[in-house]
């Protein structure tokens, strides 16, 4: 998360432009080891039990990005970033044309949500905790059950957002880790996650490569709109920041 905070800020400084275009975007792919839960920009952290996470070796982590708590297991992670002016939704649902048309490439025809938030953001009971527990206009559902979950955020005509893809239903174990105090949320949060998320695994029986994805998507990023995609290594990346603080994988 500390690595895509400095990404955007190269952005917004205007270090990446000038390495690589003005009108350049960046995705990022990457998975998580150990696993962890994150929490949005503006969530807050007693929603988590963190002694519970310590016990079971999960880092809690914050994102740059809004939204709801994620556990990131096994999954598919994504960030993109974009110099832009368009709307948040025009590019909320543009990253998601990409996605949609990289499924396709698994056999999996996943469809826009076509309904707003279905909990208000200020929710703070334990139902609401989870970013997978609410659907947004245009992220990508598979038989009615969310299938990608994504958040964003925005400094000027900078645009960050991050996005999850379950490989395996692991991702619903954030029940396990929530701050609860309503007697019987911890069934009830579990059920909830059953009924409205679905992963890789189930819809396919398999769980696909890593590199399988990352090589979809990078294909599909060139397909909506005719952009050339260009697939850059780590130390491409290395020379528009001024240290070597940061390692980059």
């Amino acid at each position: 998360m500390e690595f895509d905070r400095k990404l955007m800020e190269a952005f917004v400084d205007g270090r990446f432009q000038r390495r690589f275009g003005r009108e350049s975007c960046l995705w990022r792919f990457y998975a998580w080891h150990p696993y962890s839960i994150t929490l949005g920009y503006n969530q807050d952290q007693s929603h988590i039990d963190t002694l519970i996470c310590q016990q079971a070796g999960i880092d809690v982590v914050r994102r740059p990005t809004g939204g709801r708590a994620v556990f990131h297991a096994d999954e598919f992670t994504y960030s993109f970033f974009a110099d832009a002016p368009e709307h948040n939704t025009i590019l909320y649902r543009l990253v998601h044309e990409v996605i949609r048309h990289a499924l396709e490439g698994l056999g999996i025809y996943a469809e826009f949500c076509r309904s707003t938030l279905s909990m208000p953001l200020k929710d703070t009971s334990a139902h609401a905790i989870s970013c997978f527990m609410a659907s947004a206009r245009y992220e990508l559902q598979v038989e009615g059950r969310k299938l990608v979950g994504s958040a964003q955020r925005r400094t000027g005509n900078v645009l960050l957002q991050h996005g999850s893809l379950p490989f395996s239903e692991r991702h619903r174990e954030l029940y396990r880790f929530i701050a609860f105090s309503e007697e019987g949320s911890f069934k009830s949060i579990k059920g909830e996650m059953e009924k409205k998320t679905i992963s890789l695994k189930e819809i396919l029986g398999y769980i696909p490569q890593y590199d399988c994805i990352a090589d979809l998507v990078f294909k599909s990023a060139g397909v909506p709109h005719g952009v050339q995609a260009v697939m850059l290594q780590p130390e491409d990346l290395s020379d528009i920041f001024e240290s070597n603080e940061y390692s980059i994988h």
